[in-house]
């Protein structure tokens, strides 16, 4: 007999940190997946924006995940930061203070706020809570390819899209209190009848699947949502969400997050 699913709906977000949090941008994508059904892709509420906003997905997951349906939410940017950032800001180990103490320092959840704009100082406190290029995740690390969350204006950087995605981290966290499991932060077990929200890398997994006519934002969020469905059916999610790791990387892994999928 096979093991009942986790999840009977997957979202997979490509995201993006061009412009501000009101821009409608191209590359921010949805795809979501039922159980029984691959992923489609979901256009922004009807308006004069072509494309979503990052307040519009945001505002959107708050919807999704006050529904009963069991959604597990995987999210294209970090989540978190280095062990090393917290140490040298001299941070309490807790990942909802952290987000509590960067909206504070890099307000780009803020209606025009660029993150550039807090980059080069025009708003915000980039000098306080700022970080190095060198510094990196244990996450990182076990990902092939993946570049450190400070590394900004290179091809393939995360950078913009984190700093500007983990404030509405929090929005979410805010908003859907107690209805969502942020993980691994709220533990690696996956819970059972909860929605879950996941940081992901698709370039782990968009080339197991023909792109076809989809852009590559398109094809990222596809693949997030295809992979998640496809793990949950194949009963191998529960090993992708408690990898075996060291205590050590554990305890990091606690405060630094962890990319879904990465053993």
């Amino acid at each position: 007999m096979d093991a009942p699913l986790a999840f009977e709906r997957y979202v997979g977000v490509d995201y993006s940190g061009a412009e501000t949090p009101v821009a409608s941008l191209k590359g921010l994508r949805v795809y979501v997946a039922e159980r029984d059904t691959p992923p489609v892709e979901v256009q922004p509420p009807a308006s004069a924006k072509k494309y979503w906003t990052r307040r519009g997905i945001a505002e959107w997951l708050v919807e999704v995940l006050f529904e009963e349906t069991p959604t597990l939410v995987g999210i294209d940017h970090g989540f978190s930061f280095p062990h090393r950032y917290f140490t040298e800001h001299g941070l309490p180990l807790d990942w909802r203070a952290f987000l509590e103490d960067f909206q504070r320092h890099w307000p780009t959840d803020e209606d025009h706020t660029y993150v550039d704009f807090v980059r080069e100082g025009a708003c915000g406190n980039a000098t306080a809570r700022s970080g190095n290029a060198r510094w990196r995740r244990v996450t990182e690390i076990r990902a092939r390819g993946a570049k450190s969350v400070f590394h900004f204006d290179v091809q393939g950087s995360v950078a913009k899209s984190t700093h500007s995605g983990l404030p509405w981290l929090r929005y979410i966290d805010l908003k859907a209190a107690g209805r969502i499991h942020f993980w691994p932060f709220d533990g690696w077990q996956l819970p059972v009848g909860k929605s879950v929200v996941a940081e992901v890398y698709p370039a782990l997994w968009s080339r197991s699947s023909a792109q076809g006519s989809r852009d590559s934002h398109q094809h990222d969020a596809y693949s997030i949502a295809a992979w998640m469905r496809q793990a949950d059916s194949s009963g191998s999610l529960a090993i992708f969400a408690s990898p075996p790791l060291s205590e050590a990387d554990r305890v990091s892994a606690q405060i630094e997050g962890w990319i879904l999928g990465v053993m």
